[in-house]
């Protein structure tokens, strides 16, 4: 079978259960039939076919497009796969419909191929595969941990390396740079299914980098942080993030109920970390390597504008106090 058919194993397991293979014209009817040097197999691929779901004509931000696959920035709000509670208005519909013919397949069926996923209220950039080659091909550079991937987060307090409180915590480190280093397991949580939680018995592995690039208020109340994951676990900066006690503003989940400080800011920015509707987390950049041609690919998408006018309303210095610095 030439590689290039990129057939994965159990989509090669349910062509023989469908007769679709054949072993020097005999169909074949074990997965393990052995094969010897000039046999010949045929493998019968029929046309993709249509899915369930329906294509919607739902407007996107599309960063980056060609023949095999398709980078989107994500608004918030916007669910990335259908879902029991939402068969619509993902973006999954979406893409049906804007990419239409030039699907050319997954697995046999007519649909873009998402290999990552970012949360229902988190923004920003996400790709996905329009072919079966593409698709394995990302998918090997995610299993790997190669892609490269950023995010911005505006959080309670600013991680800081002279923090006793943060040196002393489990699974938390700092390197070089102020680098912040979380390394734990992330599993389900004991009493709340639709959560996840820091465990170090059993679990994902998972390991998050943050580091902060601007803090505000005299302490620092917030801070502005960039996050980059070495693994690409179910809500895991959130996680990591909130077990630090920075918890990011507006995370209904994680963040906690803490409320920024009305002497160390401003009442503008106070209100406004107090209205903000979602955790304030950003898909900022995606790098990897195109699964077909091998060339280099990055990419960034600016801040949402509601998380560019929390930023101003928190650069605005308390009465009395000087301008909040970087």
């Amino acid at each position: 079978m030439p590689a290039e058919a990129a057939l994965s194993r159990s989509r090669l397991a349910r062509l023989i259960a469908e007769g679709a293979v054949q072993l020097n014209g005999a169909v074949v009817d074990d997965a393990r039939a052995r094969v010897a040097e000039g046999d010949r197999i045929a493998i019968r691929l029929d046309p993709a076919a249509e899915v369930e779901t329906r294509p919607e004509a739902i407007p996107l931000s599309v960063v980056y497009e060609d023949d095999e696959l398709i980078v989107i920035d994500k608004p918030a709000g916007m669910t990335v796969h259908p879902a029991p509670g939402q068969w619509t208005g993902t973006l999954v519909n979406a893409l049906l419909h804007h990419c239409g013919a030039s699907l050319s397949g997954i697995g046999g069926e007519k649909r873009p191929g998402i290999v990552h996923r970012i949360d229902k209220d988190t923004s920003g950039l996400l790709v996905a595969a329009k072919t079966d080659r593409a698709h394995h091909g990302l998918a090997a550079q995610f299993e790997a941990h190669s892609v490269e991937r950023h995010y911005l987060a505006v959080v309670h307090g600013c991680p800081d390396a002279a923090d006793p409180r943060l040196r002393g915590l489990r699974g938390v480190s700092f390197e070089p740079g102020g680098v912040l280093r979380i390394a734990t397991g992330l599993g389900r949580h004991k009493t709340d299914r639709q959560r996840q939680a820091v465990t170090f018995e059993g679990g994902r592995h998972a390991v998050t980098r943050a580091r902060p690039t601007e803090s505000f208020g005299t302490p620092p109340a917030a801070a502005l942080v960039d996050c980059w994951l070495e693994t690409g676990r179910t809500h895991q900066i959130r996680v990591h993030l909130g077990y630090a006690g920075h918890g990011l503003i507006g995370d209904p989940v994680y963040g906690g109920a803490r409320k920024l400080s009305a002497r160390a800011l401003a009442p503008e920015a106070v209100a406004a970390a107090a209205a903000f509707p979602r955790q304030a987390l950003h898909a900022a950049t995606l790098g990897f390597r195109h699964p077909v041609t091998g060339a280099r690919l990055s990419f960034a998408a600016p801040l949402p504008a509601d998380m560019a006018a929390l930023l101003a309303a928190l650069r605005r210095p308390a009465a009395g106090s000087p301008d909040t610095l970087a």
